[in-house]
Formats: C-alpha cells, structure tokens, sequence
C-alpha cells in the first residue's frame, strides 16, 4: 500500500484544466481532461456533480459508477476482469449550498498497464425510473514506459554514445534517474554517456522507483553482409546485398556507399540493399549500419562491376584548328572493366570501314587535306564494345579557282544571266569580283545574278577567292551581250528635191550584236526591192515615187524602219498643161486651191453674162420681148456649170510632191478631153464635163 500511495503522486497531468459538462441544471466537472502516468503507477482522478436543490427528482447515490469507452452499455470498472483487484471508487456525502447540491466521487486504477490507455467517464442514475445521466467528455488516460533513447551521437565512432532516460510525461517533481549496465547501477542522472560495448544491455528508472525499470537496449551485434548473387558481377545484371544482426529490440538497418574515409552516403533504410539494374558507376565500397537506441557498422564490402565500353572518347592535339601540313595525334579512351583494346577505321562513304592502325593512338606525321573526313576508334573487351566517330577538318587556302557562267556563251539583252565562283577552300572563301579588270563593288557572296542583262554589262570578268591561309584567282569569261537592231534609221542622198533621171541612194543603219542584216520593201509590196545597207536607184521616173522603208535584221530578231516617202518632181511641163507654184506650206497650198475655184466660178459668171448679153441684141433685132429672152437659152449651159467648176477644183487639189529644199513640187494635168469641153462651153455646147 505505501507502494500504491507514492505512486499516487507520481503522475503528470498534460492538460489539468477542469473539465465542466452539462445540461444547465446538471454538470460533472472532472479535475483533469488528459493524464499520463508511467506504467505501474496509480492512476487517481475525481469529479464533481451538481444539481438544483429544489428539482422533484434526485441522484440515486446507490446507483453511480465509473466506465471506460462510449456509452451505450457501460460497464463498472469494478466488475471489468482487466481490473479486477487494481480499481477503488467512492462518492463523498451529499453537500448543498444555497438551492444546489453537490457530490464528490473518485476512481483509483493501481499498477498501470500500457492497456489501461483509455477514455474514462462517471455515471449515474436518479430517483427517477429511467432517468440516468453521464459525464462527458471524460477523462483520457495515457500510460507510457520510461525510454533509453539516443541524445547524442558520435560523428565518426560509432561506439561512443550519449544516452537519454526519457518519458512522454512531465513527471512531476523533477525526479532523478538511475542507470543500469547488465543489471547493476553505474551512474545517476537524465543521460548517460559512455563507450557502449556490444555485449553491454542498459535501462534507467526513477530514483525511489528502481522496480520500474525502463526496458532493456543493448547495442547490435556486429552486422553480417552477404551478396547475391555470388562472384563476378555484370553491368545490368541484378544483385542484392543483406545485412543482418543480433539486437534488442530489433535494429533498424541502414545502407552506406563509402566515398572516403570521412566521408559517406546514404543510400537505403532497411536490411537490403537492391540493385535491380546494377551499373558500372555502383562500384565501391558499402557498409550497413545496425542501430537501435545504439548502432554498430558492419564490414566493409567491395563490389566490382564488370562492363563492357563505354562510348569511347576522342581528343585530337594539337587542339584548335589544324592546318594542312601540321602534325596531328588522335587519341582514345573509354570507360570499361576490363580495360579495352583499340582500333582506327577511316570512314568511307559507300564502302566498309578501312582498318588503318590498332593502338590508342592515330598520328599523322603530316596531315593533307584530302584526309580531311571521319575516323571511328572501336574499344574492345570481354564483355562486349562501343565505337565512335571523330571528324577531322583540315583546313587550307584556295584551290581550283574557277569562274562559270550560266547560260553560256553569247547572253541575250534583257536575259537573266548567273555568273558563279567556285573554290576548294577551308573555310570557305570569300570572293572579290573584277570586270575588265577594275573590282567591282559587289558583295563577297556569289552567286552574282544578272536579272535582265543589260548592253553595258558587256565585259570581261573573273573573281578572287580568299581566306586566312591564302588567296586564289580565277579564270576570265567574256560576257557577250546580244541583241536586236532596234527601228533602223533611214536616209536618202542626195538629199532635197528628188528630179526624175536622176540617181537617189537610201541608207539603212542600226547598232546590233550580231552585226544586221538589210533588206528594202515599197509599201504595199511584198517583193524584196533589195538587199543590204544601201538601196540605190538609178535614172528615176514618177513610176519610182511612194513609201520604202528597210528591216534590219539578224539571230536575234528583226525591226522596220519608218517609211521614207519619194516624190519626184517633173521639171518639163507639156504645152497643155498649167503648172502652179505652191507656197512652202500645206496651209498656202490649201488657200492656192481655194483661189483658183473662186476665180474659175468668176469666169463661168462673166462667160455666162457676155451670151446672155448677145442672145438679147439678137432677139431686138428680130423684134422679140426682153422677157422672152431666157427661152432662147439652151437649158443645158446651166447644166454643166457645176461639173465645170468641180472640174476645175479638182485639178487645183491634187497633193503636192515631198518638200524638197525648202518648197513643194506639185504637178496638175489638164487632159486634152477637158480643152474640148471648154470650146464647147465657148460655143454653148452641150457636152458633159
């Protein structure tokens, strides 16, 4: 009993605000909400109910009870067999104060078990059938073991250790703990720090309460590993490493990968370290960790895994840029286990690879640039090889300078033309151009394209490829531009006024590549008058004149020139014909003709009036009437003026010959048949003009 009395005020209360529940007119107020004690302590709690004084019903104080869990069936703890022995209830007496009443009760739970962890709460019925009631929400007992748990831990020895003597409690009063080593005391105090041996077990307790020692730690015993499967590993394959040890309570396992003697990383929690796809960087060297509240390393274990290459690697020196003739060294390595072999192939488009030389190395005492191009080193060992290729780039001055033109030959005016150059060079050239050897300010690209080739483009041109390791020209290409005689200019000699019997020359010329070709027309002839640049015409006649006109013509293509108008002037006139002389101008000719109308119809008038005249003497003289005279009159005189006056205008209105010298040369004819129809009008005849 004094046991159970000590233990009473060994508690911890984590939440000791009371606890208040009920209905206004009735409440339970618990001391405390949570309560933690350590196992095989007393766990000791009570509450308050009150009541109104004046209500008709009253508690039964005969019929109240403590239970644990809900409330559909509670049952007294009293009767519970969990508790049988271990539990004490009482209710106090009956107290009032002013109009309300109170009860206290308490429940005792002795030798805490880790199962008495529960929710507790007070019941009780009234004087009433049926009525009952309860306190909820209760009070939550924890109950916890004292616990040896790690404070502090050596970084690099494994061995030495700082132990803490630990509760989830508060426990009140600051107790003082005693520490055991294999059952005896070796020290007092919250922690215990030492060199743990591996057959060593410790616990801690209560100063005052060494019966309730925590469980026993004691450190692992030095761990086992084992690989599976056994002998030598492959890349790819799968592999397992276990650890195992004897601890209590079991130890949890924790995989290392040693990258140094200080230095180490975690790689999995747990007794397996598994290797689904093991790879050739997994090698090295592993441990495992056996810990509890203490820990012990295991063995080292070395795991070599074998692998065939590993893509191979090229590293060219010199390094930078490599010029043609310089000395050069390749060399090759690759990742494997075992170490490979090595071979060099050129690589040649459209054939099998060359073997050219087995070694690490590939040296060119001198490198030309026709070796420019891809080598493939191929590392080799048991289990299995990679290959890969490296790209040599020697680079060199220009070669092969050479200048194209597309189309060739002879370029038509007007035609697109492309002028190319070309060199073999690393890196590639830059290109200068020249026409007729003077630079042209064109850009350093080519091609050059000529969208519609022009006559001044003819030339001769060549380019000049460039770069830092030297310089080259090309070869010249003539760029002939070609094109058609555009409208032939014509001329005549002897200029001026064109006599008939005389001799005339026409000129055709026109500016053509290829050189034309000449060949005259008359207009409204389809006949060849002649061929060549000149046309000449010999002894001319009236029959000669009208519109000539030249076609220049060669591959290309053809044009005619404008009409060149011949009129020749006849100097000898017939005795019957009358010639007039025109102004130089068209505007004079047209007033001359207006002129010689007028006075044609002046003359037809006095003509008219002169018979008129003769016809009246006559008629007096026979004794007739003036105004008879008109009858006698042939009607057929007034008939005929109108044609004789068109007659007459017709003549004046023939065109004039081309202006030569400065004036025009026209001819009218006056045929002999219209002298007869002037005697007949003199001599009032009657015929049709």
């Amino acid at each position: 009993m004094e046991l159970r009395s000590a233990a009473r005020g060994f508690l911890a209360f984590l939440l000791s605000v009371p606890v208040l529940q009920g209905n206004g007119d009735w409440t339970v107020t618990y001391s405390s909400s949570n309560v933690c004690a350590l196992r095989g302590a007393t766990f000791d709690i009570n509450c308050t109910y009150e009541y109104p004084d004046n209500v008709q019903y009253r508690p039964n104080t005969d019929t109240t009870l403590w239970f644990k869990g809900d409330n559909k069936q509670p049952v007294d703890l009293e009767h519970d067999t969990d508790y049988t022995g271990r539990v004490e209830t009482s209710c106090g007496e009956v107290s009032c104060t002013g109009s309300r009443c109170h009860v206290t009760c308490t429940l005792i739970i002795e030798d805490l078990t880790q199962s008495d962890s529960a929710v507790y709460k007070f019941w009780f019925t009234t004087n009433q059938t049926g009525l009952e009631y309860t306190g909820d929400p209760g009070v939550t007992l924890s109950v916890t073991d004292l616990q040896v748990k790690l404070s502090f831990r050596h970084p690099t020895d494994p061995t030495w250790t700082e132990l803490e003597c630990h509760s989830v409690c508060d426990l009140a009063g600051d107790p003082r703990y005693i520490w055991f080593k294999n059952g005896e005391n070796v020290g007092q105090g919250v922690n215990y720090r030492s060199y743990i041996q591996h057959e060593g077990s410790y616990s801690c307790a209560v100063e005052g309460y060494e019966g309730l020692h925590s469980p026993l730690v004691y450190a692992p015993k030095t761990p086992s590993v084992t690989v599976s499967p056994s002998g030598e590993i492959k890349e790819g394959s799968s592999v397992t490493l276990s650890c195992s040890s004897d601890a209590n309570p079991a130890a949890n396992y924790t995989w290392f990968k040693d990258i140094s003697p200080h230095n180490s990383r975690e790689m999995k929690q747990g007794p397996q370290l598994v290797f689904r796809r093991i790879l050739s960087a997994d090698s090295g060297q592993y441990y495992c960790l056996a810990q509890t509240e203490l820990r012990t390393k295991s063995e080292l274990i070395y795991i070599t895994v074998k692998y065939a290459p590993k893509t191979p690697s090229v590293t060219v020196s010199p390094s930078g840029e490599i010029k043609e003739g310089s000395s050069v060294t390749l060399s090759c390595s690759s990742d494997s286990n075992p170490a490979a072999t090595y071979t060099w192939f050129r690589v040649t488009r459209g054939y099998p690879y060359k073997e050219m030389k087995e070694g690490q190395q590939l040296v060119f005492r001198r490198i030309l640039s026709s070796q420019s191009g891809q080598y493939r080193c191929k590392a080799t060992n048991k289990w299995g090889k990679d290959s890969v290729t490296y790209s040599i780039n020697v680079n060199y001055g220009p070669k092969n300078t050479s200048l194209l033109s597309s189309p060739s030959g002879e370029i038509k005016e007007g035609s697109s033309v492309t002028l190319s150059c070309s060199s073999d060079a690393n890196p590639a050239a830059t290109y200068t151009w020249l026409k007729n050897n003077q630079p042209l300010l064109w850009g350093p690209s080519q091609p050059h394209t000529f969208p519609s080739v022009r006559l001044e483009d003819r030339g001769t041109y060549r380019c000049h490829a460039e770069n830092q390791y030297g310089q080259l020209g090309s070869n010249s290409i003539f760029l002939d531009v070609t094109y058609d005689p555009n409208t032939p200019l014509v001329t005549v000699s002897p200029s001026g006024e064109i006599e008939e019997g005389s001799s005339v020359t026409l000129s055709c010329s026109r500016d053509a590549n290829p050189a034309a070709n000449y060949t005259w027309f008359r207009e409204h002839e389809d006949s060849v008058k002649a061929s060549g640049q000149n046309y000449t015409i010999t002894n001319i006649t009236s029959e000669h004149g009208g519109n000539y006109y030249c076609q220049a013509h060669n591959a290309i293509g053809f044009h005619n020139s404008t009409f060149l108008l011949i009129k020749v002037c006849i100097q000898s006139l017939k005795s019957t014909d009358v010639a007039l002389t025109t102004s130089p101008s068209w505007t004079t000719t047209v007033a001359v003709r207006g002129i010689v109308v007028l006075l044609a119809t002046v003359l037809l008038l006095v003509f008219l009036c002169m018979r008129r005249k003769r016809a009246s003497r006559k008629a007096s003289g026979q004794g007739g009437r003036p105004d008879t005279v008109e009858e006698l009159l042939p009607v057929p005189v007034y008939e005929n003026i109108p044609a004789l006056t068109n007659r007459l205008a017709h003549a004046a209105q023939r065109e004039p010959i081309e202006e030569q010298d400065g004036h025009h040369c026209a001819i009218i004819h006056t045929s002999a048949s219209d002298n007869q129809d002037q005697d007949q009008m003199e001599m009032g005849g009657t015929s049709e003009l």
